[in-house]
């Protein structure tokens, strides 16, 4: 037999440019979710839960495909949301240029951060992100224009390409929703390149990656630029949402969230860091009333899913049904 006739169906669908049918179900799945939930819940949270999804496939792209572990992806959430901000309250972009130019700003803050933290790896690539974000952090405390601990209120939504008036939720979420699914789509697209295959192979034997011809420091950069970017584009579409950016979403915290909603989805897989984001967001909305112990049960979570569901979610169940998703 053939190498190319013992290849998985799934490799032939790639590259015949389609989806497995797994996956195509999948995504169904998922769009008509968000294309229906907003009939019944509010649309606001569904917008929050599509921001955080698309930060946490991007963190994902990093770590779960390139085997890179950032413990400051916060920085360019947080960058991204000043830049959007400032951008629409004060220069008075339109909301799409607003996320254009903050989808800029983190990829070159990603490629800036890439080219000091790729010359290290495992525990210090992680160390050294952190180190970063925590720069990040208190410049935007410091700096006039982020307004401080106030953070900079009342952004404007605009009007998309100067015509359609976003000023109502029921406007702003076909925004977001596109958005999302562009995100998702080129992250998919990513993985299954050539590029992603190479971002894998760095991942699982980088000498052999090396030895065979590559300069694996450049596919680590890009890898991390276009985390950073998507990570941005998320960020900044937050930013219009709420009105706000804030230190919140550049503070060390909320870089260990992305993990977890990463590890609870299913790390390397496709659909994980949405599932993931969707509990974690579903689980500070619904048991606020709690105050401080939302904290301690989303650490309870985390450690049953460590010890009993080492896949994630969305992994546990690739795995029941022998399909990559």
């Amino acid at each position: 037999m053939s190498t190319r006739a013992a290849q998985p169906a799934q490799y032939a669908a790639v590259r015949k440019g389609g989806l497995p049918r797994h996956q195509l179900i999948a995504f169904a799945l998922m769009a008509g979710f968000f294309v229906l939930a907003p009939f019944v819940v509010y649309p606001v949270f569904l917008m929050k839960v599509m921001c955080f999804a698309l930060f946490a496939c991007a963190f994902n792209l990093l770590i779960g495909f390139g085997g890179l572990l950032s413990f400051g992806h916060a920085m360019f959430l947080g960058t991204a949301g000043y830049a959007a901000a400032h951008a629409a309250k004060v220069w008075g972009f339109t909301p799409e240029l607003a996320v254009l130019f903050a989808t800029a700003c983190a990829a070159l803050l990603g490629w800036v951060a890439g080219m000091l933290a790729i010359r290290r790896q495992g525990i210090y690539f992680a160390m050294i992100t952190l180190a970063l974000a925590q720069m990040m952090f208190f410049f935007y405390l410091q700096a006039p224009f982020t307004g401080g601990e106030d953070g900079i209120q009342a952004v404007p939504r605009g009007r998309l390409f100067g015509l359609v008036d976003l000023g109502t939720p029921e406007a702003m979420y076909p925004f977001v929703f596109v958005i999302f699914l562009f995100g998702f789509l080129l992250i998919w697209r990513i993985v299954h390149s050539p590029f992603g295959q190479i971002l894998k192979a760095i991942r699982e034997n980088e000498p052999r990656a090396i030895s065979l011809g590559y300069d694996t420091d450049r596919y680590k950069l890009i890898a991390f630029v276009l985390s950073g970017a998507i990570a941005g584009m998320a960020g900044g579409t937050k930013s219009l949402v709420f009105q706000l950016a804030s230190l919140t979403d550049a503070h060390w915290s909320m870089s260990g969230e992305v993990v977890l909603m990463t590890l609870l989805g299913g790390l390397g897989t496709i659909f994980g860091p949405v599932v993931g984001a969707a509990i974690i967001i579903t689980m500070e909305n619904y048991l606020a009333q709690l105050g401080a112990w939302v904290t301690v049960v989303q650490g309870v979570i985390f450690v049953i899913c460590v010890l009993a569901f080492r896949r994630g979610v969305v992994g546990e169940i690739a795995n029941l049904i022998k399909k990559p998703l």
